[in-house]
């Protein structure tokens, strides 16, 4: 976690897609094409599908132009607010009988070809539907202390120091999903050198723990808000070091090359969804800490030391979806 920064580098959160709109022709005749988007109830659940019906265009509409509409009548938003079917946005399809030929066709053989590759790949994602079950909804981050509260209360007696989130990025690769995950600068004052995910302090001018990790993880490795779609969150994880830290599990563009901030970041690598699901591959080691004895988690990876509280989000991990299992 970055919370070695100050918050001198806040930015501001992008904002949030709430409540019903209609948008429609409304300078025009009734011959116009009318969008009425209903978005559902529970953002980020299993079925996450925002559904767009077309009020069909007069036929004048369609014969003043020779560039017909790229519809295919599968009419539903994705998490991006991108029609699944045609790939165009909401204020594309809205702006659609007001275009020109010639902007039409720039639509269709330039925007349309370069963006679909990228706005559609955490339909990628093989676990992508159970983790929707699974996680909390992405519209809802969980309250509560933090699952692990009463392992710490001995450590944590004055109460928890500040809030963070952190980025559990999950990347669609041809061999399976991987965990992206960075080791920090050994500089930095809290937790240097380990393994961690991308993340850090909750800063006022975020809108909420997605907004903060996804903020975060742009200043660390360099992920643009458009290469991660959020899914939902994990349950809260206090560290010893007093931050109760919203874990917010996303999809990662696996056209991604991240750029690590080197301050900050040392590595960047990729783990195996597979291999840190499996209960074989996770340890419990016995250490002191601040005179007493405790126990933490670790996962023995090639070249890299998993462990902590790192470890600790992951189990939690298997566990939610062990549960839907």
């Amino acid at each position: 976690m970055a919370s070695d920064r100050t918050s001198a580098r806040q930015r501001k959160a992008p904002p949030r897609r709430d409540g019903a709109r209609t948008v429609s022709r409304n300078t025009q005749p009734p011959t116009s094409a009318q969008l009425l988007i209903t978005p559902p109830k529970t953002l980020g659940q299993t079925t996450f599908r925002d559904t767009l019906q077309l009020v069909p265009v007069h036929p004048k509409d369609s014969l003043d132009h020779a560039v017909a509409s790229p519809c295919i009548g599968l009419c539903a938003l994705d998490a991006a607010q991108v029609c699944r079917g045609c790939h165009r946005s909401i204020e594309e399809i809205a702006r659609w009988p007001h275009m020109s030929d010639d902007e039409r066709r720039r639509l269709l053989e330039e925007t349309l070809p370069a963006r679909t590759p990228r706005e559609r790949f955490d339909l990628q994602l093989p676990e992508r539907e159970r983790l929707l079950r699974a996680l909390y909804p992405a519209h809802a981050a969980p309250a509560g202390p933090g699952w692990n509260h009463d392992d710490l209360v001995d450590v944590l007696a004055g109460g928890v120091s500040a809030e963070a989130a952190v980025l559990a990025g999950l990347v669609p690769r041809s061999d399976g999903t991987h965990v992206l995950l960075t080791r920090r600068n050994d500089s930095l004052r809290h937790h240097g050198g380990q393994v961690s995910f991308p993340g850090g302090r909750i800063e006022p001018s975020d809108a909420d723990a997605a907004a903060a990790a996804l903020r975060e993880s742009c200043e660390e490795i360099a992920l643009a808000p458009g290469q991660a779609s959020v899914l939902g969150y994990l349950d809260p994880f206090l560290t010893v070091s007093g931050f109760r830290v919203t874990p917010v599990v996303a999809v990662i563009d696996p056209a991604f090359v991240a750029v690590p901030q080197p301050d900050e970041v040392a590595d960047v690598f990729e783990v195996p969804l597979a291999f840190l699901m499996d209960p074989g591959n996770l340890r419990s080691i016995d250490i002191e800490f601040r005179g007493r004895p405790r126990r933490v988690l670790e996962y023995a990876w090639p070249g890299q030391r998993i462990w902590g509280a790192t470890a600790a989000i992951l189990l939690n991990l298997r566990r939610r979806l062990e549960h839907i299992a």
